[in-house]
């Protein structure tokens, strides 16, 4: 873009645009759905992520499957479950 003067390179002057308010608001409309849509989005993600933390925790626990208080119990005492 050609300016007159270096002045005028660094301080153009203000551009207004215009904009029907039925543009506006479909934008806005737009705008808020696409947000929607984000938001549920991360909701799954984050549902199934808790899903798979239970099922982490669910092996956890089959696989221990001991008191862990019995189990320190036992190695301060000395004791044996066989």
């Amino acid at each position: 873009m050609y300016y007159p003067s270096l002045f005028d390179s660094f301080f153009s002057p203000t551009r207004v645009i215009v904009v029907s308010e039925e543009r506006l608001q479909a934008a806005e409309k737009k705008a808020k759905q696409e947000q929607i849509e984000a938001v549920d989005a991360r909701i799954n993600d984050l549902t199934a992520y808790k899903a798979d933390l239970h099922k982490e925790l669910n092996a956890l626990d089959v696989r221990h499957g001991k008191d862990l208080d019995a189990l320190d119990r036992q190695a301060l005492t000395g004791e044996c479950d066989v």
